[in-house]
């Protein structure tokens, strides 16, 4: 650690002043008459609310320390990770909330015991300051993958409809016909992630690092945590996007090998 590291604090007056900044791209909007400028609006007031309610709930979860509450944070991510999801994706496949919700939990669960649990081991277990950061972390990355992967995959599947059934009516089996709008929507998936650590470093210096950095933690642990971190969310992504993949192609198939009718959305 620094010896004798402050954070400078921000009062309220200076986030109103930073705000001036979201107005300024809001009347740029206007002035290029994209017609995006409500839409900026709206979406930085939902920010500047939900992450003051977060603070507040955050802080009282970290003066209580139990385990039950930080579970109970840590399930609603996961609930609202999939909603969102869900709005960003237009073309959804059959059981797209089941699917998603399952793969995110088996994705995001896993990485997260696996670097929380297993590898920082902090006492107690369920230490807020931990989990709680690094698990959103984790599921925030990875909810691009997971929409990525299921928006293709249902692209993929009504792009490639008549390839699929002359696969099918030539003996081929739902697995090989499908196998290669399967193969697209898993690369896919996996471009975010690949890029972020490639820039890594060079192009830009990553949140955690940076947060690390500006709380007085020495440059070099601040680091391996985001090495570590990036390590776990290149796992949790790869695993959820791989099993929205996987499960999701089976709901366009019937049990006899057969496309099911696809449905615009």
């Amino acid at each position: 650690m620094v010896n004798g590291p402050t954070i400078i604090d921000l009062d309220f007056v200076d986030l109103a002043l930073v705000y001036g900044l979201i107005l300024l791209t809001a009347g740029l909007a206007r002035l290029t008459r994209v017609g995006q400028e409500r839409d900026l609006l709206w979406a930085s007031l939902r920010m500047v609310l939900q992450l003051l309610m977060a603070g507040y709930v955050l802080h009282a979860v970290f003066a209580l320390s139990q385990a039950w509450s930080v579970l109970l944070i840590l399930a609603a991510m996961l609930g609202f990770s999939v909603q969102v999801i869900g709005q960003r994706v237009k073309n959804r496949m059959p059981g797209f909330y089941r699917i998603t919700g399952l793969a995110l939990s088996a994705g995001c669960g896993g990485a997260t015991f696996f670097f929380c649990i297993l590898i920082l081991s902090p006492d107690p277990w369920f230490d807020p300051r931990y989990l709680i950061p690094l698990t959103g972390m984790i599921i925030g990355n990875s909810m691009n993958g997971a929409a990525l992967a299921a928006e293709r995959l249902a692209s993929e599947m009504k792009e490639r409809q008549l390839e699929i059934e002359t696969s099918l009516c030539l003996g081929a089996s739902s697995r090989t016909a499908s196998r290669e709008a399967v193969r697209s929507a898993y690369r896919a998936a996996l471009i975010p992630v690949t890029n972020t650590m490639s820039a890594m470093g060079l192009v830009f210096l990553p949140g955690m690092m940076t947060g690390q950095i500006l709380s007085g933690t020495e440059p070099v642990l601040a680091v391996k945590y985001q090495i570590a971190i990036m390590c776990a969310i290149s796992g949790a992504v790869a695993v959820s996007s791989f099993l929205i993949v996987l499960l999701g192609v089976r709901g366009y198939f019937t049990p006899a090998h057969q496309l099911r009718q696809m449905e615009d959305n």
